[in-house]
């Protein structure tokens, strides 16, 4: 194996990846599994897509059911995680209401799922990889609206922008531990969160205009990305967020 390669290998790596049934999450895992980690989906419904994609590369399947609104279903799960080397926090929902609208559900259960559970499994898997001396790698999806404040998406907005901060705070305390933590800020990519807006003529049509790449984004455009943040390579890279906008942030 060259130099290179090995940058990159994650041959004997187990990653616990949130989210594995569809979207980013299938991607990430699917990337993980192609350099050599066996995968642990978690996720509140069964992915067998993923499951059959992972087996196929020649890597071992996990797979959790929990459900990641319920902040005793993920406290139970925490309790009984097993040491991992990579976590990808990738679960997520939005909800969109008018701001004088919003309800208090609403923002419960989306702050819940994008940002508190993000929060315990990542505590969680922290404490195992310090006590197991493991240099691990933690990934956190954040958004465009971890810079902005979006529109009619109040608690979504919130959550992703408590996200980029928690990446920096864990990053600070753990780096000293080998233990690096990343955040990776998709643009507008054509997943089940976006559908709305695509579905949308005249908001589909303005966030064209803006997007320099002049596409909507696909998932295997954060493969890349979120490779680097896993693999040994990124070893000093920490506290940091790489955008994956075709430039949106440009403008």
């Amino acid at each position: 194996m060259t130099g290179i390669a090995r940058m990159f290998d994650l041959t004997g790596k187990r990653a616990l990846v949130t989210g594995a049934r569809t979207g980013l999450g299938r991607l990430a895992a699917e990337t993980l599994a192609e350099a050599g980690a066996d995968i642990i989906g978690l996720g509140s419904e069964p992915m067998p897509e993923t499951a059959e994609a992972v087996v196929v590369l020649g890597r071992h399947f996990e797979q959790h059911q929990v459900d990641l609104t319920d902040p005793a279903a993920v406290r139970a799960f925490c309790d009984t995680v097993d040491e991992v080397d990579i976590l990808i926090n990738n679960a997520g929902q939005i909800r969109r209401q008018d701001l004088l609208e919003f309800s208090q559900e609403d923002w419960d259960a989306v702050v819940q799922i994008n940002l508190t559970a993000a929060f315990s499994l990542s505590q969680a898997v922290a404490r195992r990889m310090v006590n197991a001396s493991i240099a691990g790698r933690i990934v956190n999806i954040a958004s465009l609206l971890s810079f902005q404040g979006g529109i009619r998406v109040v608690s979504y907005t919130s959550a992703k922008h408590g996200i980029l901060g928690l990446t920096r705070a864990m990053a600070n305390e753990l780096a000293g531990s080998g233990i690096t933590v990343n955040a990776i800020a998709p643009g507008y990519i054509a997943t089940d969160n976006t559908e709305a807006l695509r579905n949308d003529p005249d908001r589909a049509s303005a966030i064209l205009e803006r997007i320099p790449a002049g596409r909507w984004g696909r998932p295997e455009d954060l493969a890349p990305a979120m490779l680097f943040l896993c693999a040994p390579a990124s070893g000093y890279v920490t506290g940091s967020c790489v955008t994956v906008d075709g430039g949106w942030m440009t403008r």
